[in-house]
């Protein structure tokens, strides 16, 4: 199991690693950084570096953790980057079904094909399923989501790189925002981030801010309005309803 440092989740787990860039929201890919690093220290699973691998040995890890855990599906990597087949999500769904004690949390910025190949796709009660947003121009995504049939839908505003301004949140559960971090990190406005705020409040969408970002993230912080907010979904609301199909 990997413990994991980001605030949202408890571990991760990469069944797939390496990805290709597709959005602005990519030009300092963390992942991108530490798989450079890992292929330097020797670890096998990082030994071609950042190309899209597929690890069938690893897709039975999460049946072999007892206790409950909140789990980050390919924090190395993008489910549905289009060369992992699909074949291969579905087995790792299969793992999904079967570890019934663990909650995984699904975040892609490839949201057409998640939309394309979800019917195509058994998801469980435990399975989450996310975009990223990184500015107004990827907001489409939101769209894609809604086509999910995932028990929680969630989106990440992160890094958000610029406003994103009348987002529509029918359907989504839970908002998540946060600056860039690391090496060539790009500022966030305060505004931005709590016209996102105004925007979850409005539409009754559990808040998560977590980080201002910038290339010290720790001195930064994560507090907004003199506080954390560490909102999280409610596992039993449903918007079903309104979403659509």
């Amino acid at each position: 199991m990997a413990i994991s440092k980001i605030e949202w989740t408890e571990c991760t787990w990469n069944p797939v690693t390496g990805c290709t860039k597709i959005s602005p929201g990519c030009d300092n890919c963390y992942a991108e950084r530490m798989a450079t690093r890992l292929k330097a220290m020797g670890q096998p699973k990082y030994a071609r570096a950042f190309e899209v691998i597929t690890h069938p040995d690893c897709l039975a890890d999460p049946l072999e953790w007892s206790s409950p855990q909140v789990i980050f599906v390919n924090s190395m990597s993008d489910l549905f980057h289009r060369d992992v087949p699909l074949e291969f999500a579905q087995r790792v769904f299969a793992t999904m079904w079967q570890a019934e004690n663990h909650t995984f949390q699904i975040l892609t910025k490839r949201s057409a094909r998640m939309a394309e190949l979800s019917a195509s796709l058994d998801w469980p009660p435990n399975a989450w399923a996310g975009v990223s947003v990184e500015n107004q121009d990827y907001v489409f995504r939101l769209d894609d989501l809604r086509h999910v049939d995932a028990a929680i839908r969630f989106v990440s505003f992160e890094p958000l790189i610029g406003p994103v301004t009348d987002v529509d949140l029918t359907g989504i559960d839970w908002v998540i925002v946060g600056g860039e971090s690391g090496p060539g990190a790009r500022p966030m406005e305060c505004e931005w981030v709590l016209e996102l705020k105004r925007a979850a409040d409005d539409a009754g969408v559990a808040f998560f801010f977590k980080q201002w970002g910038g290339t010290n993230k720790k001195k930064a912080g994560r507090m907004l309005l003199g506080r954390t907010w560490d909102g999280v979904p409610d596992v039993a609301c449903t918007h079903r309803a309104a979403a659509g199909p």
